[in-house]
């Protein structure tokens, strides 16, 4: 769950930055800033979760698509943190050129992310429940999931 939160930060920065190339109001380029901040500070925490679930899955380190997750997510999370440090000491003049391209950076390193995340969860079942595993048919996940 703590994914939702640098995903939905890498946008609201986009957004915000996009917003303040439209209207030119400060309030806009101060959201990037705060919402740059926010991804970076959730994307530590979605890290350190990940990180534990790389070393304590059995399997998940044979996975390509898990190598392949960590390192895009890693690159995402400094790419953050540089968007983050180039606005704080002026959030306006920072919007125009690099913040806007830092921004897009940040979306094409989500898609890729996402995409990898989501091998892990649909191809190799990382994270799903399977009534092998548990023991009860009703607890979801699985192929389960699917039937009537």
């Amino acid at each position: 769950m703590l994914v939702a939160f640098p995903i939905a930060g890498a946008f609201w920065v986009a957004a915000s930055d996009a917003a303040y190339w439209w209207t030119l109001d400060p309030f806009f380029a101060r959201s990037a800033l705060w919402g740059a901040g926010a991804a970076f500070l959730m994307g530590c925490a979605a890290a350190l979760s990940g990180f534990g679930e790389m070393m304590l899955v059995p399997g998940a380190r044979r996975r390509a698509a898990a190598w392949t997750h960590g390192v895009i997510a890693m690159t995402l999370l400094a790419v953050l943190a540089l968007n983050w440090a180039h606005r704080i000491e002026d959030f306006e003049a920072a919007v125009l050129p690099w913040g806007l391209a830092l921004s897009g950076l940040q979306l094409l390193l989500v898609g890729f992310a996402g995409w990898h995340g989501g091998k892990l969860v649909f191809e190799h079942r990382f994270g799903v429940a399977s009534p092998e595993e548990d023991g009860d048919e009703k607890a979801g996940g699985g192929d389960l999931a699917h039937t009537p």
